[in-house]
């Protein structure tokens, strides 16, 4: 009997101990060059050398964090094992998630791995390791902790929200994009910590990893659909008597609609929703996602793909009523300034040397110092007439341009009395001007005034002069070269 008590010990060690080797091999170490763009000289980028870490999920595929490969001009990726890198690309990129999938050029490298399974949402105080690459040394990591608590949190490097899970298991730079193991398989990727605190981590849980993975099926990532509405919570009980709701209804109040997203024209401003997709929403915005476990309403819809039909149960004029919404409208659409941008350079124009931009999040300061009239409008919503603001970000001191040369951050809404509805409409329009004056007016009717014969003189001499190669992005040579000062 002792024998054979003996040998099941020494079998279940064995066993662990190749469980744990499986594992431990399919956790990878990912190195990036990237090229950071500087939006605030867009013609100079600065180079970037970082690592962070991912898992093998099968397919010859490596599931990773966006921020990890993002901007990235070159790829190597290392296994456990085997001390020689290999060249590797971005094959997927979600960068409202912060998911990516990399793969490589020479498949032998994925040769004896055991792809890891993507698990379930863990319970709370349930035991995850994580593996990955932290600083403090060259050879994988692995550290433990317990999931402390699962809602909505915001993205850091998207701006968004999503459901994430908080743990408390140790988190370093270089973790990022690293697998959160439990039972063997992925619960979550290692996305961000807090700095400030003890241990408090976050993880992209996998019901939004395959929300990303079901995604890229078309070999296309669409993103997470959104309403595109503002709500306020409806726990104060005069409003619901107000509304002249039942004590037992409960639900939240819609105050906005945007005029070109997924609920324009299907929702209004007054309408309170009761459900999503037959979920009781609650006085407080949240909704139930397991038993005895809330978080926010958002998460409905997040669970949702680009072109499905939400069901949703509203509350209008003393009436239930049934609505359907096609989710087919972008976030990229219906917002004034553009999302946070990676992947690409940025897009510029420079006239007689005034630098313009359309305005994206990568402009917009939140500090200190930031620009109150510019920082004001990531809360405005883009309409037919106005998809996207214009930027003058600064000008280039010349004898052309005196008097403007302190001019930094202005907004034109108008130029030679026309409205600007985005970008290209103002490309087209001040390169339709072939003499006399081109007048940018703002919201405050605060003009700037361009001279177009002086800025033509000027305009290569100034280039030369603050070693300028070109006087417009990429994006802009291709679209028409005819324009030229």
């Amino acid at each position: 009997m002792r024998y054979f008590i003996f040998i099941l010990l020494i079998s279940t060690a064995i066993f662990a101990q190749n469980f744990d080797k499986d594992i431990k091999q399919a956790i990878i170490k990912i190195y990036t060059t990237s090229k950071d763009p500087n939006y605030k000289k867009p013609w100079i980028n600065q180079m970037h050398r970082s690592s962070g870490s991912g898992a093998v999920i099968g397919k010859n595929l490596i599931l990773t964090n966006a921020h990890v490969v993002a901007n990235q001009t070159y790829l190597e990726v290392q296994r456990y094992d085997i001390a020689k890198r290999f060249i590797a690309k971005v094959v997927a990129v979600s960068h409202e998630l912060d998911l990516a999938l990399v793969t490589t050029e020479d498949k032998s490298f994925f040769k004896g791995i055991k792809p890891l399974e993507i698990g379930n949402l863990p319970q709370s105080e349930e035991k995850i390791f994580v593996y990955g690459y932290p600083m403090g040394g060259k050879t994988l990591s692995v550290t433990s902790g317990v999931v402390s608590r699962i809602e909505h949190q915001r993205y850091v490097h998207s701006g968004q929200k999503f459901l994430a899970i908080q743990v408390d298991a140790a988190i370093n730079p270089g973790n990022s994009g690293g697998a959160a193991i439990n039972s063997g398989k992925i619960v979550g990727v290692v996305m961000q910590g807090i700095t400030s605190s003890q241990n408090i981590g976050y993880l992209v849980p996998t019901v939004m990893i395959k929300h990303f993975l079901k995604d890229w099926q078309d070999k296309k990532i669409d993103g997470v659909p959104q309403l595109h509405i503002f709500v306020s919570p409806l726990e104060n009980p005069a409003a619901k008597r107000y509304y002249k709701l039942d004590k037992n209804q409960t639900g939240i109040v819609v105050t906005r609609v945007m005029p070109l997203g997924n609920s324009a024209n299907v929702l209004k401003k007054g309408d309170i929703i009761l459900s999503i997709d037959g979920k009781k929403i609650e006085d407080d915005g949240t909704v139930a996602f397991r038993d005895g476990e809330y978080t926010s309403a958002k998460y409905l819809t997040d669970l949702h793909q680009f072109g499905d039909n939400l069901k949703l149960k509203v509350w209008r004029e003393q009436k239930e009523i049934d609505l359907n919404i096609k989710l087919n409208k972008k976030n990229s659409d219906v917002w004034l300034v553009g999302d946070y941008q990676y992947d690409k350079e940025p897009t510029y124009l420079i006239y007689g040397g005034y630098l313009f931009s359309p305005l994206v999040e990568n402009l917009v300061s939140t500090s200190k110092g930031k620009n109150c009239a510019v920082y004001g409008l990531l809360n405005k919503f883009a309409t037919k007439k106005k998809r996207e603001q214009v930027i003058l970000l600064g000008v280039f001191p010349d004898r052309s341009n005196r008097g403007n040369q302190e001019l930094y951050d202005f907004l034109p809404v108008k130029i030679d009395g026309k409205d600007i509805v985005d970008f290209k409409d103002f490309y087209k329009k001040i390169f339709s001007k072939k003499s006399g004056f081109i007048v940018l007016e703002d919201e405050n009717s605060k003009e700037v005034i361009i001279d177009v014969k002086e800025a033509k003189q000027r305009h290569r001499k100034i280039l030369q002069i603050y070693n300028i190669e070109f006087d417009r992005s990429k994006d802009l040579r291709d679209i028409n070269s005819t324009n030229s000062i």
